[in-house]
């Protein structure tokens, strides 16, 4: 029989109703059979939830023997453990835990609570090597980790809270005075619980999202990657038919494609989890730096860029300079074919004349303007939505990328205005404010 404590661990993670939609995330975007959330400790590992599509066998409240697992040294390092190929892994080819459970590829991560003690790991395995030290692979479990700390010690401290006050709740019966102090700190305490309550909801409305462009939209090209993949194979590799080529540039689109949804939706998760360091830069030195960055877009098109006098900023510079990146590669994207595309950026100094701006506050105005193709403005309140693309050409755009713009604009407590017309431009406004 488990102990109390680790009945309530396993409780907790049952309680997040993510984690199942988040395994199922895991084994269907890296072909993993297993992936589960185990509680560790010095002395125990204990399965707390499972996806098993490989009839390990494992299920919530199963144990395993501590030493017996990898995980153990996970508890000791606090660093993940990612395997590819057993039997080509210099380090783990002659580790007991492989040959002992039949497993070729192996990943898992460690689950710190927030005020940073060690919970357990998100681990998954397969009897089959696998490709699991890419960057989108291994991202893609870091940001579930982390999700599910988060969600975590929201739970642990709701409880906590009330344990604390049922336990004042008995002790301030005595007196009347003493009732109404117990009333007052359990509405304040209830109103932390709703604020939590409320950020929690909206973590999982963009989770709901993220599993869903995995689950959907991942799945068409990982198909025809499969699809097509089959069909070179059959066919002579070395005289391909025209046939092949056909199937080959479709693997190519497609494997594109996903690409491009991944990095966007790791990049979307970043800039809500990152640190926020403030710096003073130099605007300007971002704006040539991104313009660089973008040279092979604009190569051999015909482009003007206007870049006024900027200034300086206190900002998040990583995440400004992707601001900048996806505002200037959006006009590259949609450019007018009639005209030759002129960008510009102007910076200037404002008080707040907007409806959402506080007229009391000096606001550092950045306008980003071109003469593309534009769009129309009844999308205005609708761009900065996820997954909401201006256009839908193939290939243009994830529907992303602006809305990390306005994320990023709203972790340095400003606004973003979009102006739009069709077949004439757009404009970004956005008022960031000084101090």
């Amino acid at each position: 029989m488990l102990e109390n404590h680790f009945k309530q661990d396993i409780s907790n993670i049952q309680n997040i109703r993510i984690v199942p939609n988040l395994l199922n995330v895991i084994c269907q975007t890296t072909g993993m059979g297993f992936a589960a959330i185990a509680r560790v400790t010095e002395e125990r590992w204990i399965t707390c939830s499972v996806q098993d599509n490989v009839l390990f066998g494992l299920k919530p409240g199963d144990e395993l023997e501590i030493k017996t697992t990898i995980c153990h040294e996970i508890h000791e390092s606090k660093k993940a453990v990612i395997i590819d190929n057993v039997s080509e892994d210099d380090e783990f080819r002659d580790h007991h835990t492989p040959a002992m459970y039949g497993l070729q590829s192996y990943i898992s991560v460690p689950i710190i609570r927030q005020d940073g003690s060690f919970f357990g790991t998100l681990c998954a395995i397969d009897p089959k090597p696998n490709n699991l030290k890419e960057f989108k692979v291994r991202e893609m479990f870091y940001l579930f980790a982390d999700l599910i700390s988060f969600h975590l010690t929201a739970i642990e401290q709701a409880i906590e809270s009330k344990k604390i006050l049922e336990q004042k709740s008995n002790l301030l019966e005595k007196t009347e005075i003493e009732k109404q102090k117990a009333e007052k700190l359990k509405l304040n305490a209830e109103k932390k619980l709703i604020e939590k309550n409320i950020s929690l909801e909206r973590m999982n409305s963009e989770l709901e999202a993220f599993n869903y462009i995995s689950s959907h939209d991942l799945q068409e090209p990982l198909r025809k990657i499969q699809l097509f993949t089959n069909l070179i194979e059959n066919e002579e590799a070395d005289t391909l038919s025209e046939k092949s080529k056909t199937a080959f540039q479709k693997i190519k689109t497609s494997a594109f494609r996903m690409q491009n949804l991944i990095n966007d939706l790791l990049i979307y998760s970043k800039t809500k989890f990152d640190e926020r360091k403030f710096e003073l830069k130099d605007l300007n030195l971002i704006a040539k730096d991104v313009i660089e960055d973008l040279t092979d877009e604009f190569e051999n098109k015909n482009v003007t860029f206007d870049i006024q006098e900027l200034g300086k900023l206190r900002v998040i510079e990583f995440q400004f300079r992707q601001l900048l990146y996806n505002l200037i590669n959006n006009s590259l994207k949609f450019a007018s074919p009639d005209r030759n595309l002129t960008i510009k950026i102007a910076a200037e100094i404002t008080n707040g004349k907007l409806e959402k701006l506080s007229p009391l506050t000096k606001y550092h105005k950045i306008t980003i303007s071109d003469n593309g193709i534009g769009f129309d403005p009844l999308y205005t309140e609708k761009i900065f939505g996820l997954f909401q693309a201006l256009h839908t050409k193939p290939l243009k755009s994830t529907g992303i990328g602006l809305t990390i713009v306005k994320r990023i604009v709203e972790n340095h407590n400003g606004f973003i205005k979009a102006e739009g017309a069709i077949n004439q431009g757009a404009k970004f406004e956005i008022f960031i404010p000084t101090e």
